[in-house]
C-alpha cells in the first residue's frame, strides 16, 4: 500500500513542531484585527508593528506599468490603499528598478505615510549595500523604509557573504540613522539556508518565504523555517502561494486562486505577497481578505489532499530545485550564466 501524504492536523499532533510554537501561532492569530469592511492587520513579529495581511507585490506592480501604463499601475495601488492592503512589496531589481521608481511616483503627495513600505537590498557587501539603499529611496521618494530585506537568499553562501562582506553592517547602520526601521531577508531555495539566517548573530524583525499547499509536502517551509521563526519572534511574509510566479496551480485547475490565497493566509504569517497585475487580481485579493478568517484543520487537510498527487515531486515549485528563478542579478553574483534554464 503506497504511504499516505501526512496531512497539517497529524503533523501537529506528532510533536515535529514544538508546543511553544503550536500556542505562538494560536496567538498569532488571536492577535488578528478586524478593520471593518477593510483588510485585517497581524503583528510582525516582535517589531510592535501591526501589517495588512496582504501585501502587494512589487515585481507585479512594475509589470502592470509596463502592460497598461503608469496611471493604471498607480490606479491600482491607490485602490489598495482604500481597501487597507496596505503593505507595500518591492526590490532593488525588480525591473532593473523601474518597479521602485513607479510605486515612488504613486506614493509621492501623501500616500507614503498610509503604507508600510518594503523592499529588498540585492548586494552582499558593505558599499554595494548602501549603494542599493541610496538608490532605492530615491526611486521610492522617500526619506526611510520601514522594512529592508535581504533578497534571495538561496544560494548557500549567501548568509556567510552578508555578514562577511559587510552587508549586514550597512543594515544595522542605515537603522542607526533611521534610513531603515526594520531588517529582515527573503528567500525561496531551501530552508536550510532560511535556518542558516536565522542562526546567525543578528535579531531579525522578518522572513521572506514560499507558502502554499504543495510546500507542505516537499522542502517544507512551513513545517522547517515557520516553527523557528515564531518561537524567535520573527514575523513570517509568504510567497508564492499560487506555487510560483506563473500560477501554475491555478493554470493547471488544482487549486482555485481564492483557495490558495485562503489556505496561505491560513498559515501563522503576519503577511502574504501577492501578485497584482490588473483588476482582477486585486478584486480577488481584497475579497479573499476583507474581514478573512483562518480556514478550520478540516479545511485545510482537505486542500493539503487535493495538491497531495502533484506536490511531493516540487513539480510545481521548480524554485526550489533549479536556478532558472533565480534573479539575474544574483546568478551574476555567484558566477552563473544569466540565460540558465536548469
Amino acid at each position: 500500500m503506497a504511504d499516505q501524504p501526512t496531512t497539517r492536523r497529524e503533523f501537529l499532533q506528532t510533536g515535529v513542531v514544538a508546543g511553544a510554537a503550536v500556542s505562538l501561532a494560536k496567538t498569532l492569530f488571536a492577535a488578528q484585527e478586524q478593520r471593518e469592511g477593510g483588510i485585517p492587520t497581524r503583528p510582525l513579529g516582535n517589531t510592535g508593528e501591526n501589517v495588512s495581511i496582504l501585501s502587494l507585490g512589487g515585481w507585479h506592480i512594475g509589470q502592470a506599468a509596463k502592460d497598461n501604463g503608469e496611471e493604471f499601475a498607480t490606479k491600482l495601488m491607490h485602490e489598495a490603499i482604500d481597501n487597507g492592503l496596505n503593505f507595500f512589496d518591492n526590490a532593488w531589481d525588480y525591473h532593473n528598478g523601474y518597479s521602485e521608481e513607479v510605486m515612488g511616483k504613486a506614493l509621492k503627495g501623501g500616500k507614503r505615510d498610509d503604507v508600510f513600505l518594503m523592499t529588498k537590498i540585492c548586494e552582499r557587501d558593505y558599499k554595494g549595500a548602501m549603494a542599493n539603499l541610496d538608490e532605492s529611496l530615491k526611486r521610492l521618494q522617500t526619506d526611510h523604509l520601514d522594512l529592508w530585506q535581504f533578497h534571495e537568499m538561496v544560494y548557500d553562501n549567501d548568509p556567510d557573504w552578508v555578514f562577511e562582506k559587510g552587508g549586514i553592517k550597512a543594515a544595522i547602520e542605515a537603522q542607526k540613522a533611521g534610513k531603515v526601521r526594520h531588517i529582515g531577508f527573503t528567500g525561496h531555495k531551501d530552508p536550510s539556508i532560511h535556518l542558516k539566517m536565522l542562526g546567525k548573530p543578528h535579531t531579525w524583525a522578518s522572513a521572506q518565504m514560499p507558502i502554499n499547499a504543495c510546500d507542505w509536502h516537499f522542502r517544507s517551509f512551513a513545517k522547517e523555517v515557520v516553527p523557528v521563526c515564531l518561537e524567535k519572534g520573527v514575523g513570517v511574509i509568504g510567497m508564492k502561494s499560487l506555487g510560483g510566479g506563473s500560477g501554475i496551480l491555478v493554470q493547471e485547475g488544482v487549486l482555485t486562486g481564492p483557495e490558495c490565497l485562503k489556505y496561505a493566509l491560513s498559515q501563522p504569517i503576519a503577511s502574504l505577497v501577492t501578485g497584482i497585475i490588473n483588476q482582477r487580481d486585486l478584486d480577488q485579493a481584497i475579497k479573499v481578505g476583507r474581514d478573512f478568517k483562518p480556514l478550520t484543520d478540516d479545511e485545510l487537510d482537505r486542500i493539503l489532499q487535493k495538491v497531495a498527487p502533484v506536490a511531493g515531486d516540487g513539480r510545481h515549485e521548480l524554485f526550489k530545485t533549479s536556478k532558472r528563478f533565480d534573479g539575474p542579478h544574483h546568478r551574476k553574483q555567484h558566477g552563473f550564466p544569466l540565460d540558465v534554464n536548469s
